[in-house]
Parts: C-alpha cells; structure tokens; sequence
C-alpha cells in the first residue's frame, strides 16, 4: 500500500524537497526554484494570498469599534467574521469543481474580482444584518482562491518543491492577515471602521490586479466534469482515506483557535489593565510576520521531525502561547501571541501541503474540504471564542484554544498509532520521533 493508503507519513518525499536541490528534469516542464516562470508564479500566489486574508478578516480587528457604532455585543459583531469564513467553507467545494472544468487560473481571477468589488461596497452597509450578508457574499466569492491555488501548485510545481511552494502562499496569508489588521487599526482610530474597511478594498484591488498579471498559464491542468456523480465520488473518495480525515479535522481544530483568539484579543487589550487605543491594538497584529516565517520554513520541519512530529511541535508551541497569554502582563501576552501564531501557521503549512502530496487525483475537491474544514473551524472557533468571552473572560477564549489544541494532539497519536499498526516490524523509536 501507498502512505496514502495506509496513513503512514510520506516524509521521505518531504525531507528531499529540503535536504536535496531541486535540479530540474529536462523532461519535466513543471516550475521549480530557479526556472522560468518560478518567481512569477511564486509573487502572483503570494499577493492572491494576501489579498484573501486581507478582506477576510477586514473586520476582525475593528470589532469592538462595530460594536459601538452599531451597539451590538461582541458575540453580534463576530458575525461579520464567522459570516465571511462560514461563506468560504460552504462555497469552496463547489469552487474547486468550477476549476476543475474551467482552469485554476480562470477561477481564481474571477474570484478575487468578485470579492474586492464587494470590498468596495462593505463600507456602505447601513446595518448589521446588511455587514454580515455583504462578509456572507465576500467569502463566498474568496471560496475560489484556497482551493484552486493548492491544485494550481500540485499541477504546476514540481513535488520537491511543492511544501515550499504551499508555504509561501500560506506566507501571504500571515502577511495579509497582519497588513489588513494593522492598516485598518491605525486608519480606524482617525477615520472610523468604515473607512478602514474601505482602504482594505484598495488594497486588494490592487492586488488582484497583479496576481492576473503575473500567474503564468498553466500548462499541466487536464480538464474535469462537471457532472455531480463524479463529484460526490470523488469526495467520497476523499473522505474515505484516514490519513485526508485526520488533516481536514487538524486543520480544522488548529483554525478553532487562532480563529477565536483573534477575533477576541481585540476586546481584551481595550479593558483594563490594558485599556489600548485602537490602533496599538492594531499593531498587534505585526506578529502575524511571526507566521509568515513559520510557514516559509514548514519544510525544513517536514523534513527533519516528520509530518506528524512537525505537528506535535506546531501544536504544543500553540498551547505554550495560549497559557502564557493568560498573564496580565502586555509584554507575556505579546509573548504568547507570538507563539500562538508561529505553532498555528506552522501547523497549517505541514496539513495543507500533506493534503496535495495525499491526493492522487480530485486534487481540486481534496484540497477543497481542507479548506471547507478549516474555514468550518474559523467560523467555529470566532463565534465560541467570543461567547466564551462574554461567559467567561479572557481565560474562557483560552480553554476553547487548549481543547482544540488537545484534539491535535490525539488525533496526530492516532496517526502514529495507525502507521505503527500497518509496520508491526518498525522499531518502538518511531513512536518517539513520529514520522
């Protein structure tokens, strides 16, 4: 049987595409580090990136201030949040079955154009319910970019080159995560949520813009059907695999808690003993770049502990920082935002990247309910986050974080265990170093 199969790690492909170069096979015109098209191809993902976290979450640092424009709790304001994730999750999978008939590239572009247009028009919204239906649509046309983007690479990148590649557009997530959340922090406290918001649109136009320009054609993609019985027998055939099942409920579990904690933190830093002005709590977000690093390097993690060792590492740095954030000191908390940050990204990078080198075919529809997971675990984590908040304080967001983080855990020993279980003759060590 195949590590997919069986569940079993595929590290051996993963630590060659960190421990050997990428010398690139004459017979294989896939992009790879050095060759045409590579850089091109590597900045065009990295801005998509940007851009889709940057209007996804244009108004998860802004809560608080939509709460007393609007005078809604902060479980309310969530909804802005959760409605824009919930829209990407619901829609992925059937936008990963349009790329599949119409191109990566095709898909993609058209999404990011629908989603800066609505950007544009969420500063207008006279309501609550009207913000949230506007997110609603926002992420919903965001649903064609994650999915996409992964079989993009899958496709078009060669495999040594693959975790890295994935990583970088992890990479532009963190960074358009923390420039939506610091930009609008700052125009914020001068001129109101609205217009935040607002400049956030900019940004992402201008982005898509260059992403368009710079994505070269794909010259690997095979078109798919359409037809829905091939689609549901491919997503069975994706559920059906343990390995997919476990990295769909990860990723899920690890967006749980990076998804409350930010949602949430905003509303913590404004009381006392911190009581910060809205654009330092914007700036807060600046340890976002902690995960663009953390994701670039996703790799090297693979290649010397191991998928489900780099795992392990991901998650137990994520519980170090939330327990450390406890304390009511602004400096500890900085502290364990860095480390919740850099385990989560982390953590993400290793669980996408393992779903694109699983999938043997469907890439589209594999990557998909990765990304129908994960947004799941966002919307999730977002909504319960702040109802625990509101139940019970900071300490109540962090309990949410610490079960997710322990259901990474069990699910990474279960992995270890179903791969020691299809190798009886491994020795005992591999259970001490999984990989």
């Amino acid at each position: 049987m195949t590590p997919a199969d069986t569940g079993a790690s595929t590290t051996v492909g993963a630590a060659a595409s960190v421990t050997a170069p990428d010398v690139p096979d004459a017979s294989d015109s896939r992009m790879a580090p050095g060759g045409p098209g590579y850089r091109r191809m590597s900045l065009a993902l990295f801005l998509a990136g940007v851009a889709t976290f940057a209007l996804l979450y244009s108004t998860q640092a802004l809560l608080p201030l939509i709460s007393g424009d609007m005078g809604v709790t902060a479980g309310d304001a969530s909804w802005t949040v959760a409605a824009a994730t919930g829209g990407l999750a619901v829609f992925v999978l059937p936008m990963s079955a349009l790329s599949e008939r119409f191109g990566r590239r095709t898909v993609m572009t058209a999404s990011l154009a629908v989603a800066v247009t609505v950007g544009l028009l969420v500063p207008f919204a006279p309501s609550l319910p009207a913000l949230v239906a506007l997110r609603a649509v926002q992420g919903a046309a965001l649903a064609g970019l994650p999915a996409s983007a992964t079989a993009y690479l899958a496709e078009e990148v060669t495999p040594r080159a693959l975790v890295t590649a994935i990583g970088l557009f992890v990479a532009g997530n963190s960074v358009g995560g923390m420039s939506g959340r610091v930009i609008t922090g700052w125009v914020a406290q001068e001129w109101g949520w609205r217009v935040a918001v607002g400049v956030i649109g900019a940004l992402a136009v201008a982005c898509a813009v260059a992403f368009r320009l710079l994505l070269p054609a794909p010259k690997h993609f095979t078109r798919g059907s359409l037809r829905p019985r091939v689609l549901v027998r491919t997503v069975r055939d994706h559920l059906a695999n343990p390995l997919l099942r476990r990295l769909y409920v990860i990723g899920a579990l690890f967006m749980t808690v990076f998804g409350g904690v930010y949602t949430v933190i905003g509303y913590r830093l404004t009381e006392a003993p911190f009581s910060l002005p809205q654009g330092l709590i914007g700036s807060i977000f600046l340890v976002y770049l902690v995960g663009t690093v953390s994701a670039g390097t996703a790799g090297r993690l693979v290649g010397r502990l191991g998928r489900r060792g780099a795992l392990y590492l991901g998650g137990g740095t994520t519980a170090a920082g939330l327990l450390l954030s406890l304390a009511p000191s602004l400096p500890l908390v900085l502290l364990g935002l860095v480390l919740i940050t850099a385990g989560f990204f982390a953590g993400h990078a290793v669980a996408s990247s393992a779903v694109g080198k699983t999938a043997t075919h469907g890439r589209a529809q594999a990557s998909a309910l990765y990304q129908s997971a994960y947004y799941v675990g966002s919307s999730a984590g977002s909504t319960v986050g702040a109802v625990a908040f509101h139940s019970g304080g900071w300490a109540g967001t962090v309990g949410v974080g610490l079960l997710a983080v322990l259901g990474v855990v069990a699910i990474t020993v279960l992995g270890s265990l179903a791969a020691r279980r299809q190798a009886p003759d491994t020795p005992m060590r591999a259970l001490r170093l999984p990989r």
